[in-house]
């Protein structure tokens, strides 16, 4: 009984970890990348880490959306196919 309770979510958890990884990762490069350039500069301004990792996230955001939407489709029919189909 716990496995049909606990498979759906561990799914739609490993699914949410696989559409959110590139956009995090390329938050986490493009902040790697601002706080060594802050380092070697010495300017602390908060703005300036901001506002890259925000921009790049959005742009990878929207070249992958399409990627996202049929991923997000397929794990729905995959949710709801045993319980239409048979």
């Amino acid at each position: 009984m716990t496995g049909v309770l606990l498979d759906p979510a561990r799914g739609a958890l490993m699914e949410t970890l696989l559409l959110l990884a590139p956009i995090l990762g390329i938050g986490l490069i493009v902040g790697l990348i601002v706080s060594i350039g802050q380092a070697v500069t010495s300017v602390q301004e908060q703005s300036l880490s901001f506002l890259p990792k925000l921009v790049a996230m959005i742009v990878v955001a929207v070249l992958l959306l399409g990627w996202m939407v049929a991923r997000l489709g397929d794990f729905t029919r995959s949710m709801f196919a045993p319980d239409i189909f048979g």
